[in-house]
């Protein structure tokens, strides 16, 4: 069933859990995390991400209708989210494509041009009634490794100017996590997420979310985020399945591995993310 950013948050925050967002950037792991949401019966967010087309992984008009057609077919509610568009005219065509979420990430521009842009962006998303998630503060590193490693860390007050001003459905804030692999533990800032929160009306999103510990996610989701991108870790499984058996079958067999291990990981991450703690 494909529905909005809006619609799925809403979920999250009646149930007062998080959201699994999962980067998707080919078939093999559209499977496996629509796959994974549906044996847990949770509601789940696919992600193409516009890095993965400037790395050569997949163009979004390649994926785009995959996408779409697998979560309008899915037994259970799946959003199709359109992650760090950081391009006006790249957010457009997500969303002329039927995107039924976008993010537009100015986090590295000048804060005014962030704002306008933002702005834009919630309009453009008004005409086709998808969602818009903005990021403000940095992280430092963006998705595939770009900027220079320096986070900026969110202020509250700023927060709660951008969600109003802005009028966004969710919102991304930096409070200690990276994109990609963790070579050390990672420290956050509750105190600090606790005051956007507590500031800020709309869900808030926890980007960078591979690796964190699933104490840390609790306690995360009890200061207010309601979605949880993930993809490092799962994709990481995927990759070291494959290398188990790469010396031994045929790609068909390979691809086969892989769905299963990302499934499982996204099995895990699913469960902790909602808050129900089954066992798996």
């Amino acid at each position: 069933m494909l529905v909005t950013l809006k619609e799925i948050l809403k979920i999250a925050n009646e149930k007062k859990c998080a959201c699994g967002s999962f980067n998707t950037p080919n078939m093999a792991s559209i499977k496996a995390v629509i796959g994974a949401a549906e044996e847990m019966n949770e509601p789940v967010i696919i992600m193409h991400a516009q890095v993965h087309e400037e790395m050569g992984v997949c163009k979004m008009s390649e994926i785009a209708p995959v996408m779409l057609n697998m979560a309008d077919k899915a037994k259970v509610p799946v959003c199709v989210h359109l992650d760090h568009g950081t391009d006006l005219g790249y957010v457009k065509k997500a969303l002329e494509i039927g995107f039924t979420s976008v993010m537009y990430d100015g986090s590295e521009l000048e804060t005014l041009m962030n704002y306008v842009n933002t702005t834009v962006t919630v309009k453009l998303a008004e005409k086709t009634g998808a969602s818009v998630e903005a990021e403000i503060g940095s992280m430092g590193k963006r998705e595939g490794g770009g900027g220079d490693g320096t986070s900026i860390y969110t202020d509250p007050d700023e927060a709660k100017d951008f969600a109003e001003k802005t009028g966004i459905d969710a919102l991304a804030c930096a409070f200690g996590t990276a994109h990609g692999m963790y070579l050390k533990k990672p420290k956050l800032d509750f105190n600090r997420l606790a005051e956007i929160n507590s500031k800020v009306s709309i869900p808030l999103v926890m980007h960078g979310g591979s690796g964190v510990s699933p104490e840390d996610y609790t306690r995360a989701i009890k200061c207010g985020i309601r979605k949880i991108n993930y993809y490092t870790y799962m994709a990481n499984a995927g990759g070291r399945a494959v290398e188990r058996l790469f010396k031994k079958t045929y790609y068909h067999d390979i691809e086969k591995v892989a769905i299963e291990a990302m499934k499982e990981d996204a099995k895990i991450a699913i469960n902790v993310f909602s808050g129900q703690n089954r066992s798996l």
